[in-house]
C-alpha cells in the first residue's frame, strides 16, 4: 500500500473531525491474548485431525504464541488450560514466556473432561464431585498465582439432558457455594471472569445458560467477579453488542473470547462471518470510553480481549494471525467513528443519519492505516506473508505428527 493511500486516508479522516494521532495511539495499545490451545491440535465432534508441526507441550505452544507476538507487536499475553497445560513447575513455565517476550494471561480451570464430570462437576449431586471439581478450581488459583496471572476465566459445560434429570434450584445452589470459595481464594488483583453458553454439550439445560446468570452470579460474588462474553455462545440473531452495553453500563463486563460463528460454538478465526459485529461490540466499548461515569470508563478501559478459538482444518498460527488481524481491523474502524455526529443525530431522533454516522465508519478501508501503524512499531506490515518467509512453518515440522490435543 503506497503512502499516498495513507495520507488520503488521513486527510478525509481529519476532515471528519478524527485525530488519526490518536487513533494510531490507540491501535498501537490494543492487546489481544491468544490461547495456548490454540495452538495445539484440535477438532470437532467427530474427529481431531492430526498435523505436522504441532506442539507437543506448553512450553512450544508458547514458543507459537511468540511468534504470533513478533509478528503482530500486540499479543503479549498467552492463556493456558488446565491440564492441558499442566507443568511440573509453572515458576518455569513463566519464567519461559518471560525470555519469548511473553507473560501468563488467564488460567482457565477444565470442568468438562474428567469421566466423573459426565453428569456435572461443581452442579453435580454427588458432593464426592463436587469437592473434586472444587479442588480443581482452588488448584488453578494456586497455578495463577504462581506464574503470576490475575485472572481466571472460567467456564462450566454442567447442565442436563432430559426434564426432571436434576433439581435445578438445587444445582443453582451448589454453583454459588463452590464459586463463593473460589472466590474467597482470589488475591486482591485478580479477576474472576464467568462465561456463559446456552447450550452444549448439555441440551436441556446449561448451569450457566446466559450473560443475565453470570451477571447476577458475579454480583453475588464481589467486584473482583465480572462476565465474559464469548462471542460463539449465543442464539442465533442475539444482539451481542446490546449484552455488551448492558454490562459496561452495570461496570460488570471483564473480557472477551473472541472466534466467529455462523451456527452454534464453532469457535471460527475471528471476523469470518460477521465483522460487521465485532464492529459494533468495539463501537459500544468506545462510546462508553467517552461516558461520563468514570466506572463505566473505567470498565471500558480495563477489558481483557482474548481470543478462543479452535482450527480445524486450517493451519494454527496462521489462522491466529489472521484473527489477531482481523480484530484490529474492526477495532481500527470502530475509532473512526464520528461519536458527535451520532450523538447529534440521536438527540435530533435523525433515525438514518445515526445509523449511517455509525455504518460510514465500518465502511472504510483501513489497511494503509494499519500498515503505518506497524511500520510505526517495529513489526511487519503484513505478518502473514511474514510468518511464510520466516522459516518457522518448516522449522517446526521437525516436531513431527502428534503434538497436544485436547
Amino acid at each position: 500500500m503506497s503512502d499516498k493511500a495513507y495520507y488520503l486516508f488521513e486527510e478525509i479522516q481529519t476532515n471528519r473531525g478524527i485525530r488519526i494521532d490518536k487513533v494510531k495511539e490507540k491501535i498501537k495499545k490494543l492487546a489481544i491474548e491468544t490461547p495456548s490451545w490454540g495452538y495445539g491440535d484440535s477438532g470437532t465432534r467427530f474427529k481431531v485431525f492430526q498435523k505436522a508441526g504441532i506442539p507437543r507441550n506448553a512450553f512450544e505452544k508458547i514458543d507459537d504464541a511468540a511468534m504470533v507476538h513478533r509478528l503482530t507487536g500486540v499479543c503479549p499475553s498467552v492463556a493456558i488450560h488446565i491440564p492441558w497445560d499442566k507443568v511440573e513447575d509453572y515458576g518455569q513455565l513463566a519464567e519461559h514466556a518471560h525470555h519469548q517476550g511473553l507473560r501468563i494471561g488467564a488460567v482457565n480451570p477444565n470442568l468438562f473432561q474428567d469421566n466423573d464430570y459426565m453428569l456435572g462437576s461443581v452442579c453435580n449431586v454427588d458432593p464426592i464431585v463436587r469437592k473434586k471439581a472444587l479442588a480443581h478450581l482452588l488448584e488453578c488459583v494456586q497455578v495463577a498465582k504462581e506464574v503470576q496471572s490475575d485472572n481466571i476465566s472460567l467456564w462450566l459445560a454442567d447442565g442436563t439432558n432430559y426434564p426432571g434429570q436434576a433439581n435445578l434450584r438445587q444445582r443453582k445452589h451448589w454453583l454459588y457455594e463452590s464459586l463463593a470459595e473460589l472466590y474467597s481464594s482470589l488475591l486482591p488483583q485478580m479477576r474472576l471472569f464467568i462465561e456463559y453458553k446456552f447450550f452444549e454439550p448439555a441440551f436441556y439445560h446449561t448451569d450457566l445458560a446466559d450473560w443475565g446468570m453470570a451477571f447476577h452470579l458475579a454480583n453475588q460474588l464481589g467486584q473482583q467477579a465480572q462476565v465474559l462474553v464469548d462471542t460463539g455462545h449465543h442464539a442465533q440473531g442475539t444482539n451481542v453488542e446490546h449484552i455488551v452495553s448492558y454490562l459496561l453500563d452495570e461496570q460488570k463486563l471483564g473480557g472477551f473470547h473472541f472466534n466467529s460463528r455462523k451456527y452454534a460454538d464453532d469457535d471460527l478465526i475471528v471476523g469470518t462471518m460477521n465483522p460487521y459485529e465485532l464492529f459494533l461490540i468495539f463501537y459500544q466499548i468506545l462510546d462508553a470510553e467517552k461516558d461520563v461515569d468514570a466506572g463505566v470508563r473505567k470498565t471500558a478501559e480495563n477489558i481483557a480481549y482474548m481470543i478462543d478459538q479452535s482450527h480445524v482444518i486450517e493451519p494454527k498460527i496462521p489462522a491466529m494471525i489472521r484473527s489477531v488481524m482481523n480484530v484490529q481491523t474492526q477495532y481500527a474502524k470502530a475509532l473512526c467513528i464520528d461519536f458527535v455526529k451520532v450523538r447529534q443525530a440521536q438527540l435530533e431522533n435523525d433515525v438514518l443519519g445515526a445509523e449511517n454516522a455509525v455504518r460510514e465508519a465500518f465502511e472504510f478501508d483501513v489497511s494503509p492505516l494499519l500498515r503505518v501503524v506497524r511500520e510505526e512499531m517495529g513489526v511487519p506490515v503484513d505478518p502473514l506473508q511474514a510468518y511464510e518467509a520466516s522459516g518457522y512453518p518448516k522449522q517446526i515440522l521437525e516436531r513431527g505428527v502428534g503434538g497436544a490435543s485436547w
